[in-house]
């Protein structure tokens, strides 16, 4: 493992397990009806289904579906499932991924607490390319949806489908993207650089789109920063590009929901 990729995964580990859980608040019959549910489930369809607990910090429910899915025995994914499936990713998508999901996550915990229960109407979808059995990769489509909110407001545990793309390119990258459920909205999620590198943003960018989220025009922030105008407006095109965005609008709108801003406020 190259060290950006093992730094990368310090990264995503720190965010996903930054929230403080009360196990005595945790009432885990409420898990046990969610795996018979998906017991039932997993008869009637090929997708793979599992839930991750936040709180233990691994799989507490695989389903059986590997093998049909990818050629593997669901033994395999038992024994430190975790490992095993990162392992298998093409290896130009597990560092977007990565990078992908921390961004994902970093959006759910920006949320004040009181709001979280709107997070089960989203859910992040990624298609990327895993290595089968027999050597050859294969186009999947997984599916992460918040299943629970323990009593405080943290994210405790987390659906997952996993199923074989019915497009089976295996030359474009991975792509991620956020859905409401409810409203169809889509959200591209770019990439999502780490620390030494905030969001991708240089630190002019990162200044102007602070002072953009304070409602400053271009004019004011040339003012400001004794720049011209044209010169903030390249900025503007520049971290509207970036972020994966229509507008400065939505640019504000996206940082906020994922924590740029209060980055950006920090530095």
């Amino acid at each position: 493992m190259g060290e950006d990729l093992y730094k990368l995964f310090q990264e995503y580990e720190e965010v996903l397990f930054s929230q403080e859980f009360d196990p005595q608040l945790l009432d885990y019959s409420i898990l046990e009806s969610h795996i018979k549910q998906l017991e039932r489930i997993n008869v009637m369809r090929n997708s793979s289904i599992s839930i991750f607990d936040l709180y233990r910090k691994t799989h507490v429910y695989i389903s059986s579906r590997y093998e049909s899915i990818l050629g593997y025995e669901h033994d395999e994914f038992e024994r430190d499932d975790a490992m095993h499936l990162m392992e298998r990713i093409h290896p130009e998508d597990l560092k977007d991924l990565t990078r992908n999901g921390i961004g994902f996550f970093r959006i759910g915990i920006s949320w004040p607490r009181e709001s979280r229960h709107k997070l089960k109407e989203y859910k992040y979808v990624s298609d990327y390319r895993l290595m089968k059995k027999n050597g050859q990769y294969a186009r999947v489509i997984e599916q992460h949806i918040v299943l629970e909110l323990d009593t405080l407001g943290n994210v405790w545990l987390a659906l997952g489908i996993l199923d074989l793309s019915p497009d089976q390119d295996i030359i474009t990258p991975c792509r991620s993207r956020l859905i409401n459920s409810s409203t169809g909205e889509l959200f591209e999620l770019p990439q999502i650089p780490g620390k030494d590198e905030p969001h991708g943003l240089s630190r002019r960018e990162q200044e102007i789109l602070g002072l953009i989220a304070k409602g400053l025009v271009s004019k004011e922030i040339a003012d400001q920063l004794f720049i011209s105008v044209n010169t903030v407006n390249t900025h503007r095109q520049n971290i509207i590009e970036k972020l994966g965005v229509k507008n400065s609008a939505e640019a504000v709108n996206y940082a906020s929901r994922i924590g740029i801003l209060q980055q950006i406020s920090k530095i």
